[in-house]
């Protein structure tokens, strides 16, 4: 591609537009054009994070600033409830990937149950794609909207899903442990994610209730192809990134653990950013960090029936912003891997 790809960023300086920046900054087919973040309007990125002096990049503007005929692609990094009437209103000719849960539900009622409003976007709801690259690839190529999947769903999604299309494991009594650094509850100030309320402590959050509990239910559902209720519980750790989910499953008749390993390997052996483990090892958040991997390790469960699987991101990347540039690089026709392909932070 010799034309670079014009991107935008709204919402560029939360935690998540940071990470665009960090990624698309080295990627040789795209320009970062214009960033938009009305609170820091008229700021340089330097000034709301320092380690991005002297890059040369945009200034941050308010969003009617932009002139979005010379924009060709625009991430979306605006807080929940946010996004569906900014979105509605670009022009038709920008491709657009929003990393906020507006538009992962496809159902509007249910949409509104769990976030407390009406979707004030519906007609644009029936054309985007939920943008879970290894797993909806050729939509994906063909959309124009994405609806980048949260962090909880893809760590669970991607070990789940080959094994509920092959009927290798159990709809039901599915048990999902999920482990999170402080960065998935974003930049704003909140007293519960001050240091002294998160160090040296472990605490469960959302129980039975968090907003990711019927995206992670919509996606198995599909797979499966019957309704599927999970068991979800996140909580908070004390690190910046990454997520570890311990999920535990019932396995089919005749199914066994050294199947359901050979089901994931053969559903991601041409997938650049799934690592399936041989027997016997388990994956560390570290494995992952500051990229766009996931990593998964099985092990038997208590009873032959039963499978535990681990599988770690980066919530910040595979999570968000690094899985939102494999989806443009799809929907641009670019290699899955451009721009994404740097080793993990370590130690």
């Amino acid at each position: 591609m010799n034309k670079k790809i014009k991107a935008c960023i709204i919402g560029a300086s939360g935690y998540t537009g940071a990470e665009l920046i960090r990624i698309l900054y080295n990627h040789e087919n795209v320009e970062i054009s214009a960033l938009a973040a009305d609170r820091n309007a008229g700021n340089e990125m330097a000034d709301i994070y320092q380690h991005l002096r002297n890059k040369n990049l945009p200034r941050v503007v308010k969003l009617n600033e932009i002139d979005m005929e010379n924009i060709d692609v625009v991430f979306c990094c605006l807080p929940h409830g946010t996004t569906q009437e900014v979105i509605s209103k670009l022009p038709v000719h920008v491709k657009v990937i929003d990393l906020s849960a507006d538009f992962r539900l496809y159902d509007a009622g249910l949409y509104e149950k769990w976030y407390g409003h009406p979707h004030q976007a519906q007609e644009l709801q029936k054309e985007v794609v939920y943008g879970l690259c290894e797993i909806n690839f050729e939509q994906i190529k063909k959309a124009r909207v994405i609806a980048c999947p949260g962090c909880y769903p893809t760590s669970a999604s991607l070990p789940l899903v080959p094994l509920l299309e092959k009927k290798a494991i159990l709809a039901e009594d599915i048990i999902i442990d999920a482990k999170s650094g402080v960065t998935g509850a974003g930049r704003s100030e909140k007293v519960a994610n001050l240091f002294c309320e998160v160090n040296e402590g472990v605490k469960a959050y959302g129980v039975c209730n968090h907003r990711h509990m019927p995206e992670i239910e919509q996606t198995l559902s599909i797979a499966s192809g019957s309704d599927v209720e999970v068991s979800f519980t996140p909580q908070l750790i004390p690190m910046s990134r990454g997520i570890l989910s311990t999920i535990y499953v019932k396995l089919a008749k005749d199914v066994t653990v050294s199947d359901i390993r050979k089901i994931l390997q053969n559903k991601y052996k041409n997938a650049p950013f799934v690592d399936v483990l041989p027997e016997g090892q388990f994956p560390s958040t570290r494995d992952v960090y500051s990229t766009n991997s996931c990593v998964i390790g099985i092990a038997n469960g208590r009873t032959p029936d039963r499978a535990i699987i681990v599988s770690v991101i980066d919530n910040l990347c595979k999570g968000a912003s690094g899985q939102a540039v494999q989806n443009m690089n799809i929907m641009f026709g670019l290699p899955e891997t451009a721009g994404l392909e740097g080793l993990p932070v370590f130690p």
